[in-house]
């Protein structure tokens, strides 16, 4: 069997085969299965039609002596089970040094756990992260690559070839880490995709609700807005999906059920975040907002029975569209502040060498929480790798303190007029946390100590020396252990 294919793909929906393709226009020779085998051949037939260089296989043995040593299998399949199925389906064909690549959604651990299971069998592995949509597949997404080091030369060009680039030209795709690396920095990317995309939808409710806004009037407000600071990608569509009328010439958006869907990829930022102890507020309200708008049912019922303030405005429209504005701009600074804290936390945690301005700049373009923002969370890190949050960044502190009136003005609006607007207010009380010198978790270790004895610190001793007190006067004086989880 001719082994004329730089790389073969496995799985032909839309990601895979627009990724085929993407790869095909760059001049590689790609070999495609998939388990229904008839989609090889509607594949070929239609999308792939023409293409001599790209070639199918009806069987798996097939499909990996089509490939060109050392072998790169790149699987697009759904993560999980399905996942560790074609792995175990692919290695009795490959030898030492080919290379398995999941281009899927895996969690994280799954990629730790078969990166180390695969190089003990003399295979290398990448658990790679991939953003950007169908489009993005096509036309260059934003790639994240992590697993087995030596893997990478093996594929740099390929995947740095099929990228998005920024706009001198430089790949959004690099290397980010060992094992499972990779697919966490992209599953913290979904995750502040979560929170940018809750975001976009309070101010669109707030526009909506309080300013008495058309669609069409929310179009031009999102154009405008998309040509300064909010310039990004989830604005530009939000744009578009405001313009777009239905056969009866109404705006669609407003006929779409009003129940979201979500696949994972935020919970589970949500949950590392609580396993690590770091306060990622933002994207964790835009995950419970999505549950809270499956309960459709239940809103109806409860929005005949549960009283609250009708939303009135009659103040300047002009100046809530701007106050919006500015407190989307500083919710989401918060958002990818907390989201680069769980990557260094992250890092620590599972001793990855994370280079954040790299990561922001492979998110630069191609990817769906692509932005003119992200180049200056690149200079923020280029500055100081190891600024400690992105909120002490001068730049950034400046335009929280250029926008902080008007979002605390939309916040404390929203309130007084029943909007919800989860995002804009854990966004404010995550900042005016982090700014407070002191606060009431002093009452919080006395209330721990009062009644499970975990003592607490003194202000007046040196940190890592622990206290507790007999608070009746009846309790005992042995103090529980000390610890955190």
């Amino acid at each position: 069997m001719s082994k004329q294919a730089d790389i073969g793909v496995i799985g032909l929906a839309v990601m895979g085969q627009n990724l085929v393709l993407n790869m095909n226009d760059h001049g590689y020779a790609v070999a495609v299965f998939n388990r229904t085998v008839s989609k090889v051949d509607d594949f070929l037939r239609n999308a792939a039609n023409g293409r001599k260089t790209i070639i199918g296989a009806h069987t798996v043995e097939e499909f990996v002596g089509m490939l060109k040593s050392p072998r790169k299998v790149m699987l697009m399949v759904k993560a999980g089970e399905v996942v560790d199925g074609f792995i175990e389906m692919v290695v009795p064909h490959l030898d030492e040094g080919d290379l398995i690549i999941d281009g899927g959604n895996s969690h994280f651990p799954d990629t730790i756990r078969r990166t180390k299971q695969l190089e003990e069998k003399g295979l290398l592995y990448i658990g790679t992260g991939v953003s950007g949509g169908e489009e993005g597949a096509r036309r260059g997404p934003s790639i994240m690559p992590g697993g087995s080091p030596e893997a990478w030369p093996l594929i740099k060009d390929i995947f740095q070839s099929i990228a998005a680039k920024t706009e001198d030209g430089t790949p959004c795709c690099d290397w980010v880490g060992n094992d499972g690396a990779g697919h966490y920095v992209k599953m913290v990317h979904n995750g502040i995709e979560y929170g940018d995309m809750q975001l976009i939808c309070e101010a669109y409710s707030l526009l909506k609700n309080l300013g008495g806004m058309s669609a069409e009037e929310m179009h031009a407000v999102f154009a405008e807005w998309n040509r300064g600071e909010l310039d990004s990608y989830l604005v530009e569509i939000t744009r578009d999906i405001l313009a777009f009328k239905d056969e009866d010439g109404r705006p669609l958006v407003e006929k779409i059920l009003d129940t979201a869907g979500q696949k994972g990829t935020g919970k589970w930022t949500g949950i590392s975040a609580l396993d690590l102890g770091m306060p990622v507020t933002l994207i964790g309200e835009a995950v419970f907002a999505r549950c809270l708008s499956a309960l459709k049912e239940e809103r109806v019922t409860a929005s005949k029975l549960l009283r609250g303030p009708d939303a009135d405005f009659s103040g300047d429209r002009a100046r809530l569209v701007e106050d919006v504005r500015q407190a989307l701009l500083a919710s989401k600074i918060v958002s990818y502040a907390q989201g680069f804290m769980l990557l260094r936390e992250a890092a620590r945690e599972y001793s990855w060498d994370l280079d954040f301005g790299a990561i922001a700049l492979m998110w630069r373009g191609g990817c769906i929480i692509r932005s003119v923002f992200l180049g200056k969370i690149k200079e923020a890190f280029d500055k100081d790798r190891n600024i400690a949050n992105l909120l002490l960044d001068d730049h950034f502190r400046n335009v929280i303190d250029r926008c902080q009136p008007s979002w605390r003005r939309v916040v404390s609006l929203a309130v007084e007029s029943g909007i919800p607007v989860p995002a804009f207010t854990t966004a404010l009380s995550f900042y005016d946390g982090y700014r407070s010198e002191r606060l009431p978790a002093n009452l919080l270790q006395a209330q721990r100590d009062y009644f499970g004895a975990h003592t607490y610190e003194r202000l007046d001793k040196p940190r890592g020396e622990f206290f507790h007190t007999n608070w009746t006067g009846s309790g005992g004086d042995v103090a529980a252990g000390t610890y955190n989880v």
